[in-house]
């Protein structure tokens, strides 16, 4: 008779060997006793890079960081109970933003559940409808071993070619004592190490829908290509090529520029050039092409959607049908791939190029805008936060990467990031854009990544995920590739910008909203012994960036001063705007 730590054994063994047939190499591991027969069966496959992670909720968000910066699942374990629970945000974010996860929780076995035993929740359907796929198998069972090829492969494919698009899987497994066991003869797989199923889906545009797509890309309208970013988006030399070929701006996030060569008709600077209510009303479009994810600038998309209601037809592009159009806008949606929807608008059209008047107005705003810019930031010597995020971006090489934390940074980095033509790739958790987990993502993602990392975080962002820093001491604390840049403005800065700023009372606003925090970021640095530097101006910004160094950078600004300084390049570009135009 097999015993059942045996079984558990093999059952988890064959899993391993499943997923490492599908292409998976990396694990993320928090410790736990009820997780041990897939644990180590993750550590005994030579395939598999095993991580350990001791707080779980850093570890969903680092192998979320492994699979962005890879663009494979990576695989996340857990023990029972509230240590499942903690992977929730993170699970949440991975569905939102399409990044595949196989999410695996050991569960207590059904005669321990509802009787009072430790570390056990209901953990059926636990992250409800944030996964593409939820099992729960059983304790593992002899009697089922013909499947368990066949679930993990499963899992797998709809991870990465599910219906709705890439995204988590959630497998919840329940085990019974003993823990331990050798495994036995795992089932026989597909010869030639083939994973057991295979999935493909089409997201090639029928021929109709480009036929109605072309003829809305006449060289007649003024049209806008909205591009930045997300899992829908389209490779950045696409873009430039339409953007160039239909003489159209393509208002462009550094998240979306991978791959740019010349930056044509890009538009970097559309947040503060519409915050003229002059020039915005005089260069309203008549069709909004949005390739991806809407912009993270309101007044961008306020802009868009008073587009709409004024005639303007919205064009939204998503491989899943996914209604990325929170204005509710959009009145054509295509599902399918935008780089084929792209490809066949470039086949279907006629060159317009730069000979247009509505191209020109662009280029021209674009660059008294860009001009601007620059024009405030060189007059200040202290570090600004729109200088960081530019200055950032415009500095490290092409085959970098930087993650970047939602709030202002990655506002910051879309307004004043000036397109270049071999960008980095920009990374950011925008699915459900929290700020919590970037630090984790940015470990994972350096750690899958052959380039070197940077992150650009706020102070409140590195708090709230301190524990991605802490390590057992045979790991180091950073991967050598990877250096941060802290922003130190003591509190949420997005907040100073919002209408609370303004109607609520010093101190109200203060502890409600800003809250300045304690520890510090360098506090924080210093205490888990990880490597760091502050820097109040960005002189050294550049020798800082070449440097080959891990670490942290804590760039000191304060909150009142970075909206003066946000006001004023409004106020510069408002006004050179007026005088060219």
């Amino acid at each position: 008779m097999t015993l059942p730590g045996e079984v558990a054994a093999t059952f988890s063994a064959t899993l391993v060997d499943e997923w490492a047939r599908c292409g998976l190499r990396r694990a993320v591991v928090s410790p736990g006793s009820r997780s041990t027969p897939l644990a180590v069966a993750l550590a005994a496959d030579p395939r598999m890079q095993v991580d350990v992670r001791l707080d779980e909720r850093s570890a969903g968000f680092y192998a979320l960081g492994l699979a962005l910066g890879s663009g494979l699942p990576a695989i996340v374990l857990t023990t029972s109970g509230t240590a499942a629970a903690e992977l929730h945000a993170s699970v949440v974010e991975a569905h939102h933003a399409r990044v595949p996860l196989v999410v695996c929780t050991a569960d207590r076995p059904p005669e321990l559940r509802d009787v009072g035993a430790g570390q056990t929740i209901d953990q059926q359907h636990l992250y409800g409808s944030a996964v593409r796929l939820f099992v729960d198998p059983g304790p593992p069972d002899e009697a089922m071993r013909h499947s368990w090829r066949s679930l993990g492969s499963r899992l797998v494919a709809e991870a990465t070619s599910g219906p709705f698009g890439p995204g988590p899987v959630h497998l919840n497994v329940p085990f019974r004592e003993p823990l331990l066991g050798e495994p036995g003869q795992i089932p026989p797989g597909r010869p030639g190490a083939e994973p057991w199923h295979r999935s493909e889906r089409g997201s090639r545009p029928g021929e109709a829908q480009l036929d109605v797509v072309a003829r809305l890309c006449g060289a007649d309208l003024r049209g806008v290509i909205v591009a930045a970013g997300g899992p829908s988006a389209p490779r950045g030399d696409l873009v430039t090529r339409l953007s160039a070929h239909l003489g159209w701006p393509a208002f462009v996030s550094p998240r979306a520029s991978a791959g740019l060569s010349e930056p044509a008709f890009l538009v970097g600077a559309a947040d503060t050039i519409l915050r003229d209510a002059d020039y915005a009303g005089s260069a309203l479009p008549d069709v909004v092409l949005q390739l991806g994810d809407p912009p993270a600038s309101r007044v961008v998309n306020e802009w868009l959607a008073g587009a709409a209601a004024k005639g303007a037809l919205h064009v939204l592009v998503d491989p899943y049908s996914a209604w990325r159009d929170p204005g509710r806008d959009a009145a054509l949606v295509v599902s399918a791939a935008a780089d084929a929807v792209v490809e066949g608008i470039l086949g279907r059209t006629r060159p317009a190029g730069a000979g247009s008047a509505w191209a020109e107005s662009w280029r021209v705003a674009e660059g008294t805008a860009q001009q601007a810019i620059e024009d405030v930031l060189a007059s200040h010597l202290e570090a600004t936060e729109p200088a960081l995020a530019r200055r950032l971006y415009a500095l490290v090489e092409p085959e970098s990467t930087i993650v970047v934390s939602s709030s202002m940074p990655v506002r910051d980095l879309e307004w004043f990031g000036r397109p270049r033509e071999d960008p980095p790739r920009v990374l950011a958790n925008r699915g459900a854009n929290g700020i919590d987990g970037v630090v984790s993502t940015m470990l994972g993602v350096a750690s899958a990544t052959s380039g070197r990392t940077f992150g650009l975080v706020g102070d409140l962002a590195l708090l709230h995920d301190a524990t991605a820093l802490v390590r057992g001491r045979e790991e180091p604390t950073l991967p050598a590739s990877c250096r941060s840049f802290v922003v130190d403005n003591e509190g949420g800065g997005i907040f100073s910008f919002l209408p609370q700023a303004a109607r609520l009372d010093d101190a109200s606003f203060e502890a409600l909203f800003a809250t300045p925090q304690r520890p510090r970021p360098a506090d924080l640095l210093r205490g888990l012994g990880v490597p760091f530097v502050e820097i109040d101006s960005l002189q050294s910004l550049p020798s800082i960036v070449a440097a080959q160094a891990a670490g942290f950078v804590v760039v000191r600004t304060g909150r009142r001063a970075n909206v003066a300084v946000h006001e004023e390049i409004t106020r510069a570009v408002t006004q050179a705007l007026r005088a060219t135009l």
